[in-house]
């Protein structure tokens, strides 16, 4: 290598990577460019980590899998960065460097080891410039090799604050949906506990969810990759069920104003389209599998009824939930698809258990306050219903179950 092209090649990869660390880690806005190193880093190594994801058959297993990638490509994304730098200093430097009878006075790799060390500000002396441009270098990477560990170490804890931000919500829908959310389930635990009047109050938090999600996911993309706490709950099923209710209460639930659904249902569908365009993910026409299920509208009815739940959609209400759910459960399914993240169905399975209400005296404690939250218990009727003294007096007895 002459030196010229190891001050081109040197002064390529330099601008290159210090122009994606600064877009990463520093615009606050996304970069509409197509082609650029953290996209091609993302889209390569997220494919063979999924390819080897979809090999395990276990889901536990599977899931504990792809909850890794997140963190261990941030951390060998910034190894990535710091060894092209070291690469492309220890180019310019050697180039730099002073001749003698035609040879350069150390080698490449020797230039490489002292960019090395400049870089991490070690600082051993063993190998030094010996020309005014070449010490000008060496101060430069100093303080690049400074600066970018600086960075990286503000940035990390930005990172996982937007995560846990992202994640409160997500958790918090526990007890409002079930695991993994559904929309009926969040319609029948409001309906019966007399709470349809905070449905608003409920979609305007998630309406704000929606919007500081689109901001921090489209300013730091591999947030995307980061997995939730637990297998059955993650970010986009929470869309999922959010939108679902936005979409039931704008064609037929009475008792619920449609003005914040709409604005809810705006905000996470423009959520839904700038994460898919964000990871260059291709949506089809149609999803090709019905969350809903046969009978599922049916079904669902039926469950309103159940919860005393007023429907008021009318006979054409099952094709205009099919149109209303055409316009974005296309972009769910094909998020789900990239991301290996199952999405919740419509209407949550009967032996479906809350992450509240497992654990020692889990049952007792469901049935305790769904029946205090209903006031169907009270000490009149704990006294006439057996079942409700054996309920309180096993949660009174010690090791109780």
């Amino acid at each position: 290598m002459d030196r010229l092209t190891a001050l081109i090649a040197g002064l390529v990869l330099l601008a290159l990577v210090l122009q994606d660390a600064f877009e990463v880690m520093l615009l606050p806005r996304r970069v509409k460019r197509r082609w650029r190193l953290v996209r091609v880093y993302f889209r390569a190594t997220w494919a063979i980590w999924a390819r080897l994801a979809r090999a395990i058959g276990s889901t536990s297993r599977r899931e504990r899998f792809l909850s890794v990638y997140g963190p261990m490509a941030m951390m060998f994304l910034f190894a990535i960065w710091a060894g092209t730098l070291i690469l492309s200093f220890g180019c310019i430097e050697w180039s730099a460097q002073a001749f003698h009878a035609g040879r350069a006075i150390s080698d490449l790799g020797e230039q490489i080891y002292m960019s090395g060390v400049t870089f991490f500000t070690l600082g051993y002396g063993d190998v030094v410039p010996h020309t005014a441009l070449g010490r000008v270098i060496v101060v430069f990477e100093a303080g690049t090799g400074f600066g970018l560990m600086a960075v990286v170490i503000g940035y990390l804890p930005v990172l996982y604050q937007l995560f846990s931000r992202r994640e409160a919500h997500v958790i918090q829908l526990d007890g409002r949906a079930g695991s993994p959310p559904t929309a009926v389930e969040i319609l029948k635990r409001h309906s019966e506990s007399g709470g349809l009047e905070d449905l608003d109050e409920l979609l305007r938090t998630w309406e704000i969810w929606g919007a500081d999600l689109l901001e921090s996911h489209l300013s730091y993309p591999m947030l995307a990759y980061y997995r939730s706490q637990h297998d059955d709950q993650s970010w986009l099923g929470a869309l999922a069920a959010i939108m679902d209710v936005c979409a039931l209460i704008l064609i037929g639930v009475a008792d619920v104003k449609p003005l914040q659904a709409r604005m809810t249902f705006a905000m996470a569908r423009h959520v839904v389209v700038e994460m898919a365009r964000s990871l260059g993910v291709s949506v089809s026409k149609t999803p090709s599998v019905d969350r809903m299920g046969a009978g599922g509208m049916d079904a669902m009815l039926e469950a309103f009824t159940a919860a005393n739940l007023t429907w008021n959609g009318g006979a054409d209400a099952e094709a205009v939930l099919a149109a209303v759910r055409a316009t974005y459960e296309p972009m769910l399914e094909a998020l789900s698809e990239y991301l290996l993240i199952s999405l919740p169905g419509w209407i949550a399975p009967d032996d479906q258990v809350d992450h509240w209400e497992r654990g020692p005296r889990g049952i007792i404690a469901r049935r305790l306050i769904g029946g205090l939250a209903d006031g169907s218990i009270s000490e009149e009727a704990s006294q006439r219903d057996r079942r409700a003294q054996s309920w309180i007096g096993r949660i009174r007895r010690p090791g109780g179950r």
